[in-house]
Order: structure tokens, then sequence, then C-alpha cells
């Protein structure tokens, strides 16, 4: 591996949605600590500054353009200015690459993928098994493999991901590092407001039910989220809070029509992205689909179930911190567990169904998760 001279100016390229950026937090803190003295900036996309708001990871925050045929040339006029030496690029997209190409910034460095090599300085080889098909690797060693490379550091062993359950895998990431997330002053009292038009004070108990996703397929069905709001309330005292995006209103609105005990829905009180953070994190526990706000709340600490069908839960092994007993806050239930670990949920769509996994299983777990609390 030839040697470098540490940058002094680094251009970290965050992946484009809310669960990716979350788990790539802990190699930002890699890099912040490995380089305390230098500028680091991150480019986002618009709307997502939201979710890295009032953390101290990034010197500035660049958003990029989005829409239109020269959207690429204007995100590089707006990056070229800051003088890049380094820019680490932690998405797969020839897009980005061009990007940072076109900011006239020296050393780029990134996977070898979307036939963008020539845009790479330094092009990595990604994870692959032995028949060339994408190896099972989770996101958060997917990043720390590149900046391991920028360091000059051992590389990840892929082997370590040879899988021995089709819950999760073992993780190359230290055991002490973990994801994480800030709010600012504006995202805590945004959040205030919402939960006192919520009748929600500061003591009182909540869950946050979150059955949205971007993929249909990985919905749990909305009666079951109804059942689950209504034993949170009449068997653990909690008010319940159904999480969604501004486009998933209707489907909190479903969930809350067949419940018979009130859940209140956050679309319905104008949340955003940057107030959902301290609701969660305030949160005693959260029930959730594969979606974004699932690494919120690991970032957070706040304990967790988690729903998988039909994608493999193993692309998004996290570090969780630990409970008080030492065991995980998040309990991890899959349509199929007796899913040979060889195969991927993501192959078997219909053997890995979300809606087979069944409402008794859902509750026993978050029964064990709130009476370890």
């Amino acid at each position: 591996m030839p040697s470098h001279a540490s940058p002094l100016r680094l251009l970290i390229v965050m992946p484009s949605w809310v669960g990716d950026i979350v788990m790539a937090t802990p190699v930002v803190r890699r890099l912040r600590n490995a380089y305390p003295g230098i500028f680091i900036g991150g480019l986002i996309r618009p709307g997502m500054d939201q979710l890295l708001s009032g953390n101290t990871l990034f010197d500035e925050l660049h958003i990029s353009t989005q829409q239109g045929v020269m959207a690429t040339k204007k995100t590089a006029n707006k990056i070229r200015p800051r003088q890049y030496d380094t820019a680490i690029l932690l998405t797969n997209s020839f897009s980005t690459a061009l990007t940072t190409r076109l900011a006239f910034i020296p050393r780029r460095i990134g996977y070898n993928r979307d036939s963008r090599s020539m845009l790479l300085t330094d092009p990595i080889a990604p994870p692959r098994n032995a028949d060339k098909s994408w190896k099972l690797t989770p996101a958060v060693d997917y990043y720390w493999n590149l900046a391991s490379h920028l360091l000059n550091e051992d590389l990840v062993d892929w082997s370590i991901h040879t899988p021995t359950s089709c819950k999760e895998l073992p993780l190359a990431l230290p055991r002490d590092s973990y994801m994480e997330l800030g709010y600012t002053d504006e995202d805590l009292s945004k959040s205030k407001d919402i939960l006192s038009r919520a009748n929600i004070s500061e003591d009182t108990p909540y869950a946050i039910l979150n059955p949205g996703g971007n993929n249909h397929a990985k919905r749990w069905p909305t009666d079951r989220f109804a059942q689950l709001a209504d034993h949170l309330y009449n068997t653990h005292n909690l008010v319940t809070l159904i999480n969604g995006s501004p486009n998933e209103s209707e489907l909190c609105n479903e969930i809350i029509s067949i419940s018979k005990t009130n859940p209140i829905s956050l679309p319905a009180l104008g949340n955003t992205l940057g107030a959902l953070k301290p609701i969660i994190e305030g949160a005693r526990i959260m029930i959730t689909n594969d979606t974004g706000p699932r690494h919120i709340a690991a970032a957070f600490g706040t304990p967790l179930v988690t729903l998988f069908g039909p994608t493999d839960p193993r692309w998004t092994t996290i570090p969780t911190r630990p409970r008080a007993d030492g065991s995980s806050s998040e309990c991890i239930i899959v349509a199929d567990d007796s899913l040979p670990p060889e195969e991927s949920a993501n192959n078997h769509p219909e053997r890995c169904a979300i809606d087979q996994i069944s409402y008794t299983t859902v509750e026993n777990s978050t029964n064990d998760l709130l009476n370890h609390l």
C-alpha cells in the first residue's frame, strides 16, 4: 500500500439514506479522532443535514444538488472552494465520484463499483465471494475498511463475516465503537413542542411504533401494530406515538383508526427529522420495521424490537449499546429464524415475508425488553 501524507482537508461523501448515514458515524468518528486538527467536511443530500445536526463530527456540511442535468457540476462547484486534498466516498455511485473529480480533489478513495475506477485515485476492491457475487457484509464494516486504507492500517479481513446465524454477523468494528447522533437546542425545543401538543409531559412514559418503510414488502401488517399499541397502553401504561415520514401519514392514521387506545400520529403534529432524535431518545422502547429510525434509536441506546422480512438483517448488523445487565438493547425478529445461515432472506421473499412474523412473537419480545429495563 503506497504511503501518502496525512490529509489536511478531508471531504467525506456520506451515504444517501437515514440508516446508512447513521451507520457511517463510527467511521467518521474514527477519522476525526485520527486527525484531530484537520478540517473535515461532509457532503450530504438535502434534508439529511437535520439528521447530523448537533454533532461534533464535521466542521462543515455541504448539501448536494439533486435535480437537473447539471446537478453533479453544481455540487462540485459548492465544494471546490474548500480546496479539499482528500475525499473518501462512502457511496458507491458514479455520480459522487465524478463530483469529487470535478471539484479537483487530488486524492479520491472509494470502492471500485459502478464503472468509476477511472475517477478514483484509490479504487478499493469491494468484498466479493469466490463466484464474484457480493459478500454479505455489514455496512459499518464496509465503511470502516475505507478508513483503514486512508489510515494505512490493516484492511478488514472479510472472512470474519462467515455466517453462523441468520440474524447477525460478527463485526470487525472495535467493541467500543458505536453509532452516534446529537441534536441542537432548536431540535430539542421542537421536540418538546410536539410532545406538549400530544399531551405528553416530561414524566409521561411513551413508546414509539415505526410502521413504515420505503419498500412496502418490509411493512408489518397495520392491524398488528394497532394491537401492539393497545397492549403497550393496557399492560405497560405507555402512550404510543406512531412515527412516519410525511408520505406515511395515511399509514399512521390507519393504525390509529384500528386501535382502541388513541395512539398519536407524529406526522400529524408536524414532526421533523431533527425533532425526532430527542423524541426517540426519550422513548421507553421502539418497535420498528427495517427502516431508518431503527438506527437513530440504536445510536441513542433506546431499546429496540426490529422486524425483518424479507430483507436480510445481516447487511445492517450494528453495534448496539448494552443494557445494564450487559445484554443487547435490540431484539431482532426475522420472519423465518430456521433459515440456514448460508442462505439470504433476500432470496426467499415468500418464505421470509414480514407477515410471517406473528403478533405473539413481537409482543413477547416487547415484554421481555420492557420487563428488564
